[in-house]
């Protein structure tokens, strides 16, 4: 079966691993949250791995580049979200720091591979870096 290029890709895998993860906490937040934080903690989180899959099948790598950046952007409002939710006290302290730790991954993961896009090929860039599943 014929995949699309993004699907090889590690750091898109990973961003649709967090995006889950972040779903399933934020169902846990108050039902007075739903069109505040819930939408838009879970907004954020996919728009992680949307951007990678957009940014992915533009035709150069200044695109993609530019798409990383967006995908960076969305993680960093992920990331506030869950400040904004501990210190709401609908997430433990625990489980902001295992987000947390793995927001974090996912950051340096996305800029490392934002730094292979410079030096690479543009039909290079999938299997530069891609460790896909």
């Amino acid at each position: 079966m014929e995949t699309f290029k993004f699907e090889k890709l590690r750091i898109w895998h990973t961003a649709m691993d967090f995006g889950e993860l972040i779903f399933d906490a934020s169902g846990q937040f108050p039902i007075d949250e739903k069109y505040n934080l819930i939408s838009q903690i879970r907004r954020a989180a996919d728009s992680i791995a949307l951007n990678i899959a957009e940014g992915s099948t533009g035709q150069s790598n200044k695109e993609f580049r530019k798409f990383i950046g967006y995908s960076l952007r969305s993680l960093a409002e992920v990331v506030t979200c869950l400040h904004k939710a501990r210190r709401r006290k609908y997430l433990s302290e625990a489980d902001f720091s295992n987000f947390y730790t793995q927001a974090y991954a996912l950051m340096n993961s996305m800029g490392a591979f934002r730094a292979t896009l410079k030096t690479k090929k543009p039909t290079d860039r999938v299997s530069a870096n891609s460790g896909g599943k």
